[in-house]
């Protein structure tokens, strides 16, 4: 095998075009086979395999470097630079990251895993190389989907306006920005992307600037040309060189292309047309149920996802109240959205990649005496921060934020943890934050949001909860918390999927265990009540330390001048690793045996 002879992308540049195709269903082969033992990102790594053949082929990594948006379609690029014997640890607790990561390698340098950040990563690393003499090329790798991110369009509109050694490679694989493929595309592309076309043109407009009119004149007609038969006009108002669409499942017109772009040293985009799943019938016809596979699992929890749980609840508000909208940042399947789509299509709203849009547009709407739902996650409600602040909470709209995959989320490591939201939001003034222990719960809570006036946000976890049922009309009162187990001198303050942990530890050191549900506002009343009954106090949350519910009762505590002991129990201060959810809960003390630890101290 081909494959098995490569060791750094060194060894792919004296193979031939049918060397290199027959390397291409290897790797196909090879990672169709590791995915599905490891999970990962299946359809989008099988439309890229191509595309990172030819870039390794005709740049020189890590002098040229690739800047891959979201990361999360580099399995190829990790192959080719010395990891294929790790991919089998991929996603895994000490193993490789499933998406770029500096610390795992030298060609790999910038890490990733939220969208949109590439052409600014690359565009950065490009000026930098000018001032440091180096003439390497930057290069940015960019799907049409995070193309509809607002960073995206910042950084097309700087770009344009420099001289910088940057070449945007446009992965186009949903065809929402051109279908124009074919032998004429593939031929204008070699064209004008070439030696001859670059210098009549530069020649050209060198002659024609001493005559203005005719300049202006032939510029014009230039581009309404290019306009007609390329997709191009708009990079190119921007200030870009725009060539494409061409094939990106056929190697050898990429490399021929990629060859004359290498020549050019100024700000150039390529626009290619991949698919998701190429080469894998079932991920061709279904790309969004192979985007994110998941391990073999031996798990025997049958019950719902909060997700889905999340969904139901979404629909069944909606069918009583019609002013009930739902909003998604293009997380329809994750946030368990698709029926609600279905069944209510006028009132489903998906803004694409675009977080600081969809918190604005949901403040407009509630301007209007809608109730906007927010359906996000943890990691992906950090982009839309200032428009939280400004647009909701300073206003006081009535916005529910339902904030998923709160916690620790698991093989999708540090970029996708949502561990800092309620140190993040617990200083905003005007909002409500609730953490439910279960679905049951974050059922209530919901129930309770839709009908409060002012911003509420809702966090639960990834995965299922561990418990079925669920009571449509049940809520429950405005900051208060519930004790579910009295016990002596030790007491423990839960807060969301806590409460199962704290639970099962009170079962040894017989505590009282306080479901909080609210953290701002606390349970005051509640707290400083167990507080003054209680030898110890322990308080645990999948946050961080700092900033956090725990550090929200202690400053209480201060406030009441109460002088019993609190062991705070979260997220250390660091960056988070990757690993299951339970692997994570054991690494960073958020277990039944670390509560029964510190009580004894």
């Amino acid at each position: 095998m081909i494959l098995d002879q490569i060791q750094s992308p060194a060894d792919i540049k004296s193979l031939s075009i049918d060397e290199l195709n027959l390397l291409t269903e290897e790797i196909k082969v090879f990672l169709i086979d590791s995915i599905e033992k490891t999970g990962g990102h299946l359809s989008s790594n099988l439309g890229t395999i191509e595309l990172t053949l030819a870039m390794h082929y005709v740049f020189d990594s890590p002098d040229d470097t690739f800047v891959w948006d979201v990361g999360h379609q580099a399995y190829t690029h990790k192959v080719l630079t010395g990891r294929k014997n790790m991919m089998s640890t991929l996603r895994q607790k000490d193993g490789l990251s499933g998406f770029t990561k500096r610390s795992e390698s030298e060609h790999d340098i910038f890490g990733a895993g939220h969208s949109s950040t590439s052409i600014s990563a690359a565009l950065g690393i490009a000026f930098a190389n000018k001032l440091n003499d180096k003439p390497d090329t930057s290069i940015a790798v960019i799907g049409d989907g995070a193309l509809t991110g607002g960073m995206s369009f910042e950084a097309l509109n700087h770009a344009g306006d420099t001289d910088a050694n940057l070449l945007i490679v446009l992965n186009d694989n949903e065809m929402s920005i051109s279908k124009n493929v074919g032998a004429l595309s593939k031929y204008l592309t070699r064209l004008i992307s070439g030696k001859i076309y670059s210098t009549m043109k530069s020649k050209s407009l060198k002659f024609l600037e001493r005559l203005p009119s005719i300049q202006k004149f032939a510029k014009r007609s230039e581009e309404h040309l290019k306009g007609m038969i390329l997709p191009g006009t708009l990079f190119e108002e921007l200030g870009l060189d725009y060539f494409g669409p061409i094939d990106g499942h056929d190697i050898s017109i990429l490399i021929k292309t990629l060859e004359n772009l290498k020549n050019l040293k100024k700000p150039r985009i390529l626009h290619i047309i991949t698919k998701k799943g190429h080469g894998l019938e079932e991920a061709e016809e279904n790309p969004l149920k192979f985007h994110g596979i998941s391990p073999p699992s031996s798990s025997t929890n049958n019950f719902p996802s909060y997700s889905s749980v999340f969904g139901e609840w979404l629909c069944n508000s909606a069918k009583a109240d019609d002013k009930v909208i739902g909003i998604t940042p293009a997380m329809s399947e994750g946030s368990g959205m698709v029926e609600f789509a279905n069944k209510f299509p006028e009132r489903f709203v998906d803004v694409a990649i675009a977080e600081q849009h969809a918190v604005t547009l949901a403040g407009g709407m509630a301007t209007k005496g809608l109730k906007p739902i927010v359906a996000i996650y943890s990691t992906f409600l950090q982009r839309g921060y200032d428009q939280f602040i400004h647009d909701i909470a300073l206003q006081n709209l009535n916005v529910t934020f339902a904030i998923d995959r709160a916690g620790l989320v698991g093989a999708d490591g540090a970029t996708h943890a949502g561990i800092f939201d309620l140190s993040f939001l617990r200083c905003i003034p005007n909002i409500t934050i609730i953490a439910p222990s279960s679905s049951r719960e974050m059922y209530k809570a919901l129930n309770f949001a839709n009908h409060f006036e002012g911003p509420v946000c809702v966090r639960f976890p990834r995965g299922k909860s561990s418990v079925e049922d669920f009571v449509t009309e049940s809520k429950f009162e405005m900051g208060k918390g519930s004790i579910v187990k009295t016990g002596k001198d030790i007491s423990i303050f839960a807060f969301g999927n806590m409460l199962d942990v704290a639970m099962k530890a009170s079962e040894t050191i017989n505590a009282t265990v306080v479901d909080m549900r609210f953290v701002k506002p606390l349970d005051e009343d509640l707290i400083v009540k167990i507080a003054n009954n209680s030898k110890t106090l322990i308080s645990i949350e999948d946050n961080t330390l700092y900033g956090g519910a725990g550090s929200a009762i202690n400053e209480l505590l201060q406030q009441q001048n109460i002088k019993t002991n609190l062991h705070i129990l979260g997220v250390p201060d660091k960056v988070t690793e990757h690993g299951t959810q339970s692997e994570l809960y054991e690494i960073y003390g958020l277990t039944p045996e670390k509560i029964i630890e510190v009580s004894k101290k």
